[in-house]
């Protein structure tokens, strides 16, 4: 996968929004104003790309044991956060998977109001 690929799957979801809230490096992708992925493009361009993404605590468990690529979070809660190497042994449908997934826990933690609005936006 691309930083292109990346970019534009991750704004392809319902209501994203891109920020840079702690420096001009890491790109923050936000649904109704929480994170829910975080990518370094200094790290695109070196060619050793990752992206934290939230995850269930129990599944973030499993799939550190299961992929070498999937790390406990970077600067981010090791309980409810991973680190993901692209381009290594995660292809890119379970890197997809991956985005869902965290994308899905953030939304669902939003107050059923924000939930509400974002669902009526399209």
């Amino acid at each position: 996968m691309n930083l292109e690929n990346f970019y534009e799957y991750c704004l392809s979801k319902r209501s994203v929004t891109e920020h840079f809230p702690f420096d001009q490096d890491t790109l923050v992708f936000k649904v109704g104003g929480k994170m829910f992925a975080l990518s370094s493009l200094i790290q695109w361009e070196k060619g050793t790309p990752s992206v934290n993404l939230k995850c269930n605590s129990e599944k973030a468990v499993e799939l550190r044991a299961e992929y070498d690529a999937i790390n406990p979070g970077y600067h981010m809660s090791k309980m409810h956060w991973n680190t993901v190497n692209f381009n290594s042994d995660v292809n890119d449908k379970m890197m997809f998977e991956l985005i869902n997934h965290s994308y899905d826990l953030v939304f669902n933690s939003l107050p059923k109001k924000i939930q509400n609005e974002i669902l009526e936006l399209r």
